[in-house]
């Protein structure tokens, strides 16, 4: 690109930075009636199973606000934009919702690498943008525009490694982790110091890498190790192969993760009779009884026809506080709903009380989600 091209796109994008800052969108004060929010979320490509389910989460809360009439006359619009699971597209569909669709708030996307490449447009415009499941550390660390719905990848790293030894007995795990995602390898690291502390011993850590589809040669030398259990932080792809591969080799010690493994797909992959004795850190369990939460599932199950997991869950957390922080903002500007996102507090939504912290992560508990035959149940509750 020539020095000429170069002033000519900076230029272009101050003048963008400060059209965004002034308040393009629209303010209480402005004759408007209509918010307009952007959706960045993986609805194709690896991980559609989570982006489809975040989207619906959080379409289903703007849906349920504007019925309510919540913000007392003015609506909101949802422009939807697929990354496609890829990290160069969710640039450019950040880019796009900002700088062409005037969006004055972003939710999405769902994994930490895309959210990471969306934060970096989102900090620069000074939009603010709230992933409802990107649970790397690394996310909000992008700037004081940056904030998240869902807990971190440190806090359910550290209760797994705690319930694994205090609760399953385990002494001698095995990790199997995906070296070339940042969600896994956080994981692992913050597992693996946590097990150690209390005094149990990592005996193998195999890799693999995204799309794999083979992982009898990494489950071999774990079988060989000793191993009384498997740490596997990833997704529900690769996930639902390694248990049902796992068991048809006889490997029977409980396998554990993050929430990466919740997804309605994990059956279809894994086989129901290959999912016992496996349990996970998440945010939320459709066999929880809270009464909340059972409210949620079937208003839910009527509008999408199929029972949410823990990523519907999330989109429709940060669906809602990104209502409550619009309701207590002072003009519906970018400037002005970052304000009221940083200032959330106690607020009431499914099983979580949320207050957004110092660093726009928010103070939540969670939970231990336990599978017998695929089917979920609560086994404990973390609390933060």
């Amino acid at each position: 690109m020539g020095v000429l091209k170069r002033q000519t796109v900076y230029v272009i994008i101050a003048v963008l930075v400060i059209a965004v800052g002034l308040g393009i969108g629209l303010s209480r004060r402005s004759g408007g009636k209509e918010i307009r929010i952007g959706g960045n979320f993986e609805l194709t490509g690896g991980v559609a199973s989570f982006g489809v389910s975040a989207r619906n989460g959080i379409v289903l809360a703007l849906e349920q606000a504007n019925e309510q009439d919540v913000l007392d006359g003015y609506k909101i619009k949802l422009i939807e934009a697929d990354n496609k699971s890829d990290n160069a597209e969710t640039t450019n569909m950040a880019t796009k919702l900002i700088t062409k669709d005037n969006v004055v708030a972003m939710l999405g996307p769902v994994i930490s690498s895309n959210s990471i490449a969306a934060a970096n447009v989102a900090q620069e415009m000074q939009v603010p943008m709230l992933t409802p499941t990107a649970t790397a550390p690394d996310v909000t660390k992008v700037g004081d525009y940056i904030f998240r719905a869902c807990f971190m990848d440190d806090f359910q790293a550290i209760a797994m490694a705690e319930f694994a030894y205090n609760t399953l007995g385990s002494r001698k795990a095995a990790m199997l982790v995906n070296s070339g995602d940042p969600y896994s390898t956080a994981l692992a690291s913050f597992f693996r110091q946590r097990f150690e502390e209390l005094g149990g011993q990592i005996v193998a850590e195999e890799k693999y890498l995204s799309k794999d589809t083979e992982f009898r040669p990494q489950l071999t030398k774990i079988k060989s190790s000793g191993a009384d259990m498997i740490y596997i932080p990833g997704y529900y792809e690769e996930q639902g192969a390694i248990a049902r591969q796992a068991r048809e080799m006889g490997i029977n010690v409980p396998l554990t993760g993050g929430d990466g493994w919740d997804s309605a797909k994990l059956v279809e992959i894994a086989g129901a009779e290959n999912l016992n004795d496996i349990y996970f850190t998440n945010h939320y369990s459709a066999g929880d009884d809270d009464p909340v939460v059972q409210e949620f599932v079937k208003a839910y199950e009527a509008r999408f026809g199929h029972v949410p997991d823990a990523f519907a869950a999330l989109g429709y957390e940060a669906g809602w506080i990104l209502v409550d922080a619009l309701k207590r903002a002072e003009s519906f500007t970018p400037k002005a709903i970052r304000d009221a996102l940083a200032a959330t507090e106690n607020l009431k939504i499914l099983r979580a009380n949320i207050t957004m912290g110092a660093d726009r992560n928010p103070i939540k508990d969670g939970i231990i989600v336990e599978l017998k035959n695929g089917v979920p149940s609560v086994r404990d509750v973390i609390q933060p």
